[in-house]
């Protein structure tokens, strides 16, 4: 899905990245191939490494959940940077936490949960200097399974190899026209391993997210399923049920909203309702042509991004707003053209996009029928936003901006984390 390099990786034991000629001379031609092999650990060792280390500088920074005065950031498959943003004009990047095959992450009071591939983890934070791991649950997320997805005996835990980094490597040889196929082993026949806390508040997550928590429940999306896990006791989450979405399309992202769950799709977005925690009922289903479709939702509209260039298919780039006054039948307000948007977030009446490499928009979405643009801010390439108490938090390729909206005729930049930022 979205930005989800662990496929590719995946993907790299048939696959040659980069392929390039130099020489003039035909007979003395050559081809320089680009490949990579995995870097494994042992489960135990992996999972004694889940805890607080010293900060790190961000690269590819991901999906983001902040809660009370601290931002977890996640660092695509590598783990979670944790900011101390007590001084939005001067956050501070506290730490980091391995955490290999994390995509995901959510934050309840002292509580953070986060994916490692297929594995559900449960952190400690209430010390955010000295976070530590403390429940693991063996392959809660099934589909994403990696050391746990062979045929066969399960295996011991102990036994387990994770892959934790990826060692690149260079080769030239001498070309040949007609090679046939090349091909590098890279995983080895005894592996398993794939290419302000506080003390109740529940943290809020980005539109982007697969993994969300509601009324003491967390619950994640597969590819076309809802999983359901109890945290009445946060430290030992408990597996409910799962419940099939739809199976002629792929679940892109979930949103929460009061006791409603609204869960975008490459054809759709479906509408679930959670009253009675941890059974979800389906409530209404708004179809649209197919692409990736992160999704928000208030009172009475849904707010819908459709992007093109991706897996998901077709060419749209717009926003779609959706009357929702009927979650059983869901209707178009009206769409609007943009560049290429991803995640988006909403305060009152003030609304962020994500455009891609456009930047960020900032519409006043009082009339649905009549958006209209306060202010476009460029130069950077966007990912997702959080927008909450007038400020709003954006991840973009190159780093973590936070912006002041207090007074939209003047929004302003308070702060701004770069991929080489000095840590604290």
């Amino acid at each position: 899905m979205k930005r989800q390099t662990l496929l590719v990786l995946q993907l790299m034991m048939t696959v040659i990245l980069t392929v390039s000629l130099s020489g003039c001379d035909k007979e003395k031609t050559t081809k320089t191939y680009t490949f990579y092999t995995p870097v494994y650990k042992l489960l135990p060792e992996v999972r004694n490494e889940m805890k607080s280390r010293p900060a790190r500088a961000l690269k590819n920074p991901g999906k983001i959940y902040i809660n009370g005065n601290y931002i977890f950031l996640n660092e695509i498959n590598e783990g979670i940077h944790v900011i101390d943003n007590s001084q939005p004009a001067s956050p501070k990047n506290i730490g980091f936490i391995p955490i290999p095959g994390n995509e995901d992450l959510a934050a309840q009071g002292n509580i953070l949960f986060a994916d490692s591939y297929s594995d559900l983890v449960t952190f400690d934070i209430s010390d955010p200097l000295n976070i530590k791991a403390i429940n693991f649950a063996d392959n809660a997320f099934p589909y994403r399974s990696i050391y746990y997805g062979y045929t066969g005996p399960r295996p011991n835990n102990d036994s387990v190899k994770v892959t934790v980094d990826w060692i690149r490597h260079d080769t030239t040889v001498p070309y040949n026209r007609n090679p046939g196929p090349v091909y590098y082993d890279f995983l080895s026949s005894s592996s398993y391993a794939a290419a302000q806390p506080s003390k109740s508040s529940v943290g809020m997550g980005g539109s982007m997210a697969r993994i969300t928590l509601l009324n003491n429940y967390l619950y994640t999306v597969s590819t076309n399923e809802l999983y359901a896990f109890n945290i009445a006791n946060p430290r030992a989450p408990k597996f409910v049920n799962k419940t099939v979405i739809a199976n002629n399309q792929v679940i892109e992202t979930i949103y929460p909203f009061k006791n409603k769950l609204f869960i975008g799709a490459t054809q759709g977005m479906f509408i679930y309702d959670v009253s009675t925690p941890g059974s979800p009922v389906r409530q209404g289903q708004f179809t649209h042509a197919r692409s990736c479709d992160p999704v928000i939702a208030d009172d009475t509209k849904a707010w819908v991004t459709l992007r093109s260039g991706t897996p998901c298919g077709n060419t749209l780039n717009q926003l779609e707003v959706v009357d929702i006054t009927n979650l059983a039948s869901p209707s178009l307000i009206k769409a609007y053209p943009l560049t290429n948007p991803f995640g988006l977030g909403k305060e009152g009446n003030v609304l962020f996009i994500c455009d891609g490499k456009d930047g960020v928009k900032v519409y006043d979405a009082t009339d649905a029928n009549n958006l209209t643009l306060l202010k476009k801010i460029d130069g950077m390439e966007t990912y997702d936003v959080i927008a909450f108490n007038s400020r709003a938090l954006v991840v973009a390729k190159d780093g973590l901006y936070q912006f002041d909206y207090s007074n939209v005729n003047n929004i302003r930049l308070l702060s701004k984390i770069g991929l080489n930022p000095k840590v604290e």
